[in-house]
């Protein structure tokens, strides 16, 4: 446990670290309890941050939170604790802990290309919930510090990091070698198990790679997988800034359509719990929102 860093920042660290992480809040109190009503920790795979006032209530808040974690289950719970009855803590009151969950992104990202444009895409992604993997065989650009999410890969032949890319990455190519950009093309396209495929260049580049695709065997369903160019045609700009604009918007707008909305607790269910006679407070006052 570290209860010396404080629940908002262990959150923006695990955020930066694209790692899941669970938020416990405090609901509500009945009688003596460790912690006030409001009180936060937070919980990822490895650690504690802040805490709930430690004991055996801590532990189970953190052991239903990793359970959480494990199955990578994004929501929200009401968890009620009679601390008697099954914290087994002698002040005997009862507590309602939220706990809500954030697994760790899903949405991998592979850069061919460490140029300006993958920079300034590295610029954006960085504060973004995904993890970002950015191949080049130029080590001279390997120097420069990158956002905790992003990590670069030297590489002497870029395509042979292609089958150590996981399933269902999103892959963008802008290497400096348009031999290089086809030969990344053509091995993706031949094993095609990614969630998306962009392409920079021009129309005219586009359609000089269908062509050869088509020729190295490609079937025009398969070349249409390709993005390219890639990126939004309404975001106007060539800068490297503005063109990595346009592609992480494009990007996002493909990636959150598919997404899963993140499922909710129904006020029915909140009103049940925090009116179940194990939460139910002396104090009037405690009582007036679930009229």
């Amino acid at each position: 446990m570290n209860p010396r860093v404080n629940w908002q920042d262990a959150i923006a660290y695990c955020a930066r670290q694209g790692r899941g992480y669970v938020i416990a809040t405090v609901i509500s109190t009945q009688g003596s309890t460790p912690r006030d009503g409001g009180s936060k920790m937070v919980i990822d795979s490895e650690r504690t941050y802040d805490t709930l006032g430690g004991g055996q209530l801590e532990f189970l808040i953190v052991q239903q939170a990793r359970e959480h974690l494990a199955k990578n289950e994004s929501g929200q719970w009401l968890k009620p604790f009679p601390l008697a009855a099954e914290a087994a803590q002698c002040c005997g009151g009862n507590v309602t802990v939220l706990l809500e969950s954030y697994p760790a992104s899903d949405w991998t990202l592979a850069l061919f290309g460490a140029g300006h444009v993958s920079r300034a895409l590295t610029t954006i992604l960085g504060e973004l919930p995904c993890r970002v993997e950015i191949i080049d065989n130029r080590p001279e650009l390997m120097t420069e510090s990158l956002p905790e999410n992003c990590h670069y890969h030297y590489c002497e032949s870029p395509v042979s990091r292609i089958d150590a890319s996981r399933d269902d990455t999103w892959v963008v190519i802008f290497t400096h070698d348009h031999a290089l950009d086809f030969a990344l093309c053509d091995r993706l396209l031949a094993d095609y198990r990614w969630a998306f495929t962009g392409l920079i260049g021009s129309d005219t580049k586009a359609l000089r790679f269908r062509k050869r695709l088509a020729q190295a065997g490609h079937d025009n369903a398969m070349i249409d997988r390709l993005v390219s160019p890639v990126g939004l045609p309404e975001v106007k700009g060539k800068r490297p800034m503005e063109v990595a604009v346009s592609i992480v918007a494009q990007l996002q707008s493909r990636y959150y359509a598919e997404a899963r909305p993140r499922p909710g607790t129904s006020w029915r269910e909140i009103k049940r719990l925090l009116a179940s006679p194990e939460n139910r407070s002396a104090d009037s006052t405690a009582k007036e929102p679930l009229k």
